[in-house]
This record gives C-alpha cells, sequence and structure tokens, in this order.
C-alpha cells in the first residue's frame, strides 16, 4: 500500500471522509532512538487545553453523480427490491443537496473572541459552530480567510472570559526539540499528544509557499487548525496535513509556522483579506547547469525568466537572466524561498536586492508592490508547421534555426518588435525536445550573448564549446513566456 498525504479534517458522510492529495514512498521503518524527554506534559497540558477548540462546520453538498446505476431487476416483492430502490435513490443525478459536516480544530488567539483554524476546515461552510473545553457551543462568522496558506480566522462572541495562546517564534525551533500537538481527532476532543521536531522547510507540493514544519507527534484526521506548542506553551505551528497509508498517523504530521501564520492573521483581522509584497518576476530554478553558464559557483538564487512590464522589478533594473542571491537582506538559497521572502515582504516598502549579473554581484533597490490575486489567462496557441524553409539557417544542438521574417511573424502570430532567432524545427531524439523547446519558439540569448541571427546562435555555441564548457544556457521566449535552457554541446547534430 502506497501512503497518501491527507488533510486532516474529518469529514462526516456517514462515515469519516479523507481527501488523498498526493503518493508518496517512505522508507521502511527503524528502530527508535533512545532518548530522554521532559518530566512530563501534564501542567502545560492542564493550562493550555481551554484554549484549544472544536469546529464543526456544515455546508451543503450539490455533487451529482455524471451517469446513474440502472436499477437491477427482482422478483416482486424480493427483500433486496427495498434496498437497492433506497440506495439509488440516494445517489440519483437529480438527488436533492446533502447537508455535510466536517470537524476539525482550532485555538484561540484573543480573549475578545478571535479563533485560528485551517481553511479546508470551515471552505465553503454555511454554519460554523466553535465548541470550547467545557462543552460550550459558540457561532462563529468568518473574518476572513487565505487559501494559498490554508489559514481562516474565525470570531465568537461570548460572555465567557475566554483562555487564549500566543504565538512564538518558528524560527527559533530546532530539529530535535520537543512540541505538544491538541486537537480533535475523529471528533474524540481535546486530546493531547507529543513528539519532537522531526525537520524544517518542507515542500509537500500544496501551494506556493509550502515552508512546513514536519513532526512525529501524533495527530490525525480531525487534528486540521489545532496548535502546536513548544515547550514554552507558545504555538509554533498549525497542524495541517499528515502523510499516511489509511489516515491514521504513522508519525510523519505537517504544521504551518507560526512565522507564516501571523502575518496571515494580522492581515486578515485588519482588512479580511491577505495582502502580499509583489516583485514582478517570472523565476525558475539554478541548475547545477545554469549555474556552470553564469559562471556561479554552486546553484544557487532564483533565476529571473521573465519580468513584468511597469512592476517593482523592471522599475529597479532588475533584468531577465539575473540571479537573486539576497532579497532584503535574507538569503536566497533556492527558487522557492524567493516567493515567501517577497510574499512577507511590506508593501511600498524599499529593500536591497542582490543579483548575479554577468559574473558578479550587482545591487540594485526595489519598492515592493502588492500582489494582486486575479487570475490570468493563458493563451493556448498551438504554432503550425512552416511550410518553406528561410534562406537564413542553421542546424544546432538538435534545433533548425531561422532568422525571423515577416510571413514567419506572421504564421507563428509573433510581435512585431520581437528580436531573436526562430526555432523552425526540433529533432525528435534531442535534448532540446526533452526540454520542452518546439517550433515557433524563439531564442533571445544563447550563453548570455542577445542574438539575432541563426550564426550569432551557431558562434555562441562554438565559443562556449572552445571554453570546453559541457553546455549553452539559452533565453527563449515560448508559449509560455521567457524561461531559460540548457542544452548540452554533445549534442550538436
Amino acid at each position: 500500500m502506497v501512503p497518501v498525504l491527507r488533510s486532516l479534517a474529518s469529514g462526516i458522510r456517514g462515515g469519516v471522509g479523507i481527501l488523498a492529495v498526493a503518493g508518496l514512498m517512505i522508507a521502511t521503518p527503524h528502530a527508535p532512538a533512545q532518548a530522554r524527554g521532559p518530566e512530563g506534559f501534564a501542567d502545560l497540558a492542564e493550562r493550555l487545553l481551554p484554549a484549544v477548540v472544536n469546529i464543526s462546520s456544515t455546508s451543503v453538498s450539490r455533487e451529482r453523480a455524471q451517469r446513474g446505476p440502472e436499477i437491477p431487476q427482482f422478483p416482486p416483492g424480493s427483500p433486496f427490491e427495498e434496498f437497492f430502490k433506497d440506495f439509488l435513490d440516494r445517489n440519483r443525478p437529480d438527488a436533492p443537496p446533502r447537508r455535510v459536516t466536517s470537524l476539525g480544530s482550532g485555538f484561540i488567539i484573543d480573549s475578545t473572541g478571535y479563533v485560528v483554524t485551517n481553511n479546508h476546515v470551515i471552505d465553503d461552510a454555511e454554519e460554523i459552530t466553535v465548541i470550547l473545553q467545557d462543552n460550550t457551543t459558540l457561532k462563529a462568522k468568518l473574518v476572513g480567510k487565505d487559501t494559498k496558506t490554508d489559514i481562516a480566522l474565525l470570531k465568537v462572541d461570548t460572555d465567557k472570559k475566554l483562555t487564549s495562546v500566543k504565538f512564538g517564534d518558528s524560527d527559533k525551533a530546532r530539529v530535535g526539540d520537543w512540541v505538544m500537538a491538541i486537537g480533535n481527532p475523529f471528533g474524540l476532543g481535546g486530546t493531547v499528544t507529543a513528539g519532537i521536531l522531526s525537520a524544517r522547510a518542507r515542500d509537500i507540493n500544496s501551494g506556493p509557499y509550502d515552508d512546513y514544519l514536519q513532526t512525529d507527534a501524533s495527530i490525525n484526521t480531525g487534528n486540521s487548525g489545532g496548535p502546536m506548542f513548544n515547550m514554552d506553551g507558545d504555538v509554533i505551528g498549525v497542524n495541517t496535513a499528515i502523510l499516511s497509508p489509511s489516515g491514521g498517523s504513522i508519525g510523519i504530521g505537517f504544521a504551518i509556522p507560526s512565522r507564516l501564520v501571523m502575518t496571515v492573521v494580522d492581515q486578515l483581522r485588519q482588512f479580511g483579506v491577505t495582502k502580499r509584497g509583489w516583485l514582478g518576476v517570472r523565476i525558475q530554478t539554478v541548475t547545477d547547469d545554469i549555474a556552470e553558464n553564469l559562471g556561479l559557483s554552486k546553484a544557487r538564487g532564483a533565476l529571473v525568466a521573465g519580468v513584468t512590464e511597469g512592476g517593482p522589478a523592471e522599475k529597479a533594473g532588475i533584468e531577465a537572466g539575473d540571479v537573486v542571491t539576497k532579497f532584503d537582506g535574507k538569503d536566497v538559497p533556492d527558487m522557492r524561498r524567493l516567493p515567501r521572502i517577497v510574499a512577507e515582504t511590506p508593501i511600498d516598502k524599499e529593500v536591497p536586492v542582490e543579483v548575479w549579473r554577468k559574473g558578479k554581484a550587482t545591487n540594485v533597490k526595489v519598492k515592493v508592490g502588492e500582489l494582486k490575486e486575479e487570475e490570468q489567462q493563458a493563451k493556448d496557441e498551438n504554432a503550425p508547421q512552416p511550410e518553406a524553409t528561410p534562406r537564413d539557417t542553421a542546424t544546432v544542438l538538435g534545433l533548425t534555426l531561422s532568422s525571423l521574417t515577416s510571413p514567419l511573424r506572421d504564421r507563428y502570430k509573433l510581435d512585431p518588435n520581437l528580436k531573436g532567432v526562430l526555432i523552425t524545427q526540433v529533432a525528435n531524439d534531442s535534448p532540446a525536445r526533452g526540454q520542452g523547446l518546439s517550433p515557433g519558439d524563439v531564442i533571445l540569448e544563447a550563453a548570455s550573448k542577445k542574438v539575432s541571427s541563426p550564426k550569432e546562435v551557431q558562434a555562441a555555441v562554438e565559443d562556449a564549446k572552445s571554453k570546453k564548457r559541457k553546455s549553452v544556457l539559452l533565453m527563449v521566449e515560448g508559449r509560455n513566456g521567457q524561461n531559460f535552457v540548457v542544452l548540452p554541446i554533445e549534442a550538436k547534430r
């Protein structure tokens, strides 16, 4: 059985429903190492339990079966006749909507009634109920939610004096530190478990700002939105997902770090929505091959593949081909880190940015903009093959190249101001095909030099070959915008 990544909210539809997100292989178990832990967690648990709540949300499911099963034929009066009639009535395409209840956890961060939980616990809910440790039931209203980080902020009104907890600094938590989780697993109510912080900065492919804390503290379905505490009783994470083949804990759980949660919660409390910093660049991973071509000692930073016109980066002078290595004094070790750093930077703040450009570090100042959440429609254009080969052509690295002419611009629907070298054919067995290059793409730069003819591309490849480089870096304008592609020189055809 292959383990799967699961969200932790319980769904009650005649049973417990669990959403499988992605399959992941795990290593075989080994004997646990001997460790000397604290004498106990009783005092800490007693102090914190009143601040942790159970959350019940109710929504209407409007799902319909696309095609109902045919009714089997049974003799009149058969006991199976009534059974199948009831089953098919509940699952027919025109069946009425069903009310669905999901269970999760949350915690009080302010005695005035603010409650933090996961967005997936209350998503699309028509009614949200918060249940305190003493079983007091309170109706909650949604203050705001953020789907990208899976955080939601609720508000309850009550005359009761509420116990609250405060956030700690997740950046100070070290792998191996003891942690404690409290939540509502399988709807059982306040349950305390303990373990250690197993890893940091986990990317589980759930969103653009993945930076999870991993723990072996036992968390299960229903723990979603519950707090992960350090031994000072401060919240350093919000439990949100587990890796499991069946929905039960196998000691691999994930929590959103408090550093990220605090920023989101503050904005939801102030504005009802999140406001994130925006740089206005499209980035890609710096591979070892790209690092070699750019003269970097090792693969690090975020490679700028494109710059948004009129955006903060363009105004600051950041260019395609730059590698962002530091942003606002923070190191950018890889591509994943940059969006998180920029998103957490205050809007309109002017920050220093270090970029690697043409073999040396360069510093620029950027005024951070605001990220707009509107979705952009992607263009789906299928470029046709050219009917004839133009006169100015060349074949290199498995690519047939042509200078840009007016008929070819019209054929491939290219911007009349675009400058570069057109790809008209890609060899089927070439690395270029494997990198996703296709007819209609335009090479803008080769080996960090602008090119306008096939001969210039050839010259750049020959120059790289004379310098005993194994590959050449191309900047390409394709269907999805600009990006960098590394092609091995040995693939010359």
